[in-house]
């Protein structure tokens, strides 16, 4: 029943925060997918960790899969756009 819960609760903030997140791209003017691959493999992390959970597989595979986006989505920071600096 937890379990139930808990994925409802991430699935509806997930869908708000990807919307949100392409709203406020959209209105900063960021196109392109090199800007947008770190919250990308964020939300992999979460959607992959949610059938992870309905379908019992948290296992070592699950965990090295979170760890290699985590760490990609760090590496992809560098990708990211850097505000002006203004004088």
């Amino acid at each position: 029943m937890l379990e139930a819960i808990l994925s409802i609760i991430l699935a509806v903030f997930l869908v708000i925060s990807i919307a949100f997140t392409v709203k406020k791209r959209k209105k900063l003017g960021y196109k392109g997918i090199k800007s947008a691959l770190t919250p990308i493999c964020f939300y992999l992390i979460a959607v992959m960790q949610l059938f992870a959970i309905w379908f019992n597989l948290m296992g070592i595979i699950s965990w090295i899969l979170t760890m290699t986006l985590l760490l990609l989505g760090a590496y992809f920071t560098k990708y990211s756009i850097q505000p002006k600096e203004e004088v």
